[in-house]
């Protein structure tokens, strides 16, 4: 069997919980979490913004 992987993004507004139940909807098992921090320029100094999160979904086909 052939495995479909992807990543969905946890959204701004959005809880994991909820970002997981969007993937199993879509048929999807979580396997495997990815953080990473996103910026933005102020005065010329990066400044973090927000944390933002990736959940990888695996379906097999």
């Amino acid at each position: 069997m052939k495995k479909e992987t992807k990543w969905f993004e946890v959204g701004e507004n959005e809880s994991i919980t909820e970002c997981i139940e969007r993937m199993t909807t879509d048929g999807f098992q979580i396997a495997g979490r990815r953080e990473e921090p996103l910026f933005a320029e102020v005065d010329g100094q990066p400044i973090p913004v927000r944390q933002l999160i990736m959940l990888k979904g695996i379906k097999e086909i």
